[in-house]
């Protein structure tokens, strides 16, 4: 297997623009497939590969070449009062939604000091930390969730009911970065598996179980029977009450209430894609929060405050044969230094997307592979 750093790399700006013209090629609006491209390379400027470019073609280009998924998005403002909203997406682009939601979230906390939007029949939306972040950068607390296909079995259960339902913080600091946390409610997800069955590799055990209960670590052949149902993801903690499954099981099901109760949304195996053997829109709900840090105390003390917390936590004692330790958000500001000096590694698979769509829609790029 080869390692990230000996792939071919290209420049951030180039996949930008690749990704620009791919999404306008099947019918996206220029500036909707601009904010879907940066949204997408935010999480390969993060090092968050799973959500990056990736995405791209399985995701957003087939199912809007499958008609499940609408390159033009209409949203609809189902509710509206001070602080709250609830919106419909009418099965769009997740990212134009998300944003859009986001804004509405942050204009509320702006004036009120804090806003609430609720969405439904939405689509993927890439990485939840891309809208906390834009709070954070008004300065603000950003919180996100949003529910997805079923992945993850209960505990003690083993048929897959929850998606991986990320519960996202972003918080202003003092530093160079936010604190910045965006994470499944299962060991892993399943973009993250796609990463591992890119690389032609074995997942780490207790990630997925199989329908019988058994730890399973084959990548390839654990990605053809999550969408049977024959394998489902375990939740953070695993599959012990020892370990604390309940608890990434409850958190899942927090962010399972909270992307569909309120906005009237469709939930667990509605949002699986599939209905009468037919592919159908995901109709996936997502929550959006803004806290005005300045409805309760000065912006700059917050940050300080913040940053005296994180400071203090990477100070302290490091485990033996560790040299440092990370906050939330450090890890990713520091690759994204990275990625946006040296460009971002693509792997073989990878590149062969990249070829085929080249191929199929006559684009005009010449990458180095």
């Amino acid at each position: 297997m080869r390692e990230n750093n000996q792939y071919p790399r290209v420049s951030v700006e180039v996949l930008e623009r690749f990704m620009n013209d791919v999404l306008t090629k099947v019918g996206v609006p220029p500036e909707d497939a601009a904010t879907v491209a940066d949204v997408l390379i935010t999480a390969d400027k993060f090092g968050i590969d799973s959500h990056g470019i990736s995405r791209l073609k399985p995701i957003y280009y087939n199912r809007i070449k499958d008609g499940i998924l609408n390159p033009v998005t209409k949203i609809d403002i189902v509710r509206e009062g001070p602080t709250t909203a609830v919106l419909d997406g009418n099965h769009g682009m997740g990212h134009v939604i998300g944003k859009r939601a986001m804004e509405m979230a942050i204009n509320k906390a702006r004036e009120y000091g804090m806003g609430m939007v609720a969405v439904r029949n939405s689509s993927h939306y890439g990485i939840a930390g891309y809208y906390t972040n834009m709070a954070a950068d008004a300065g603000m607390i950003g919180i996100s969730g949003t529910n997805a296909r079923p992945s993850i079995a209960p505990t003690f259960g083993v048929e897959p009911m929850l998606g991986t339902n990320p519960l996202t913080f972003s918080m202003p600091t003092d530093e160079e970065f936010h604190f910045f946390l965006d994470c499944a409610t299962s060991m892993a997800q399943r973009g993250k598996i796609e990463v591992y069955a890119r690389l032609d590799k074995d997942i780490p055990e207790g990630w997925v179980i199989d329908n019988e209960g058994r730890i399973r670590t084959d990548t390839h052949g654990v990605l053809a029977d999550l969408p049977k149902g024959t394998a489902a993801l375990t939740p953070l903690g695993g599959v012990l009450e020892e370990t604390g499954s309940h608890k990434g099981y409850g958190y899942a099901t927090v962010v399972e209430i909270l992307s569909a109760a309120l906005q009237g949304g469709a939930f667990l195996h509605a949002l699986s894609g599939m209905k009468d053997g037919k592919k159908v829109p995901h109709a996936l709900g997502h929550f959006f929060i803004a806290i005005n840090v300045e409805a309760f105390t000065s912006l700059d003390e917050f940050k300080k405050t913040t940053g005296d917390i994180l400071r203090a936590l990477r100070a302290s004692k490091k485990a033996p044969g560790r040299d440092r330790i990370y906050t939330a958000g450090e890890k990713e500001y520091l690759t994204c230094l990275e990625r946006t000096a040296n460009g971002v590694p693509i792997n073989e698979s990878l590149q062969k997307e990249f070829l085929q769509l080249v191929e199929e829609l006559d684009l005009d790029y010449d990458f180095p592979f």
